[in-house]
């Protein structure tokens, strides 16, 4: 599985992770916040803006500097670019 990951920016799945637990997280947050302290609607769905959003920016953040560690392989199928001449006549 990580030789999938080889080469690859992962700022895009370390998003959809961060909106994904921010969306998630921000909704228990917000009933929480609704249900048992009675805080307006207004400052309940600011906080779950700003948590959908900051774990999705902490989430693109940390993929991209996770793609610094996975490196490209090099192809051990592809012939060296000097065995594509033809032979000179």
């Amino acid at each position: 599985m990580m030789k999938k990951l080889r080469g690859r920016n992962l700022a895009h799945p370390g998003c959809l992770i961060g909106i994904t637990v921010g969306m998630t997280l921000g909704i228990f947050l917000a009933e929480i916040l609704a249900a048992v302290f009675n805080i307006t609607l207004n400052s309940v769905l600011l906080t779950w803006l700003g948590l959908t959003i900051g774990l999705g920016a902490i989430g693109w953040i940390l993929g991209d500097r996770l793609s610094s560690r996975f490196p490209a392989l090099e192809d051990e199928t592809q012939p060296s670019p000097t065995s594509n001449n033809p032979p000179a006549p």
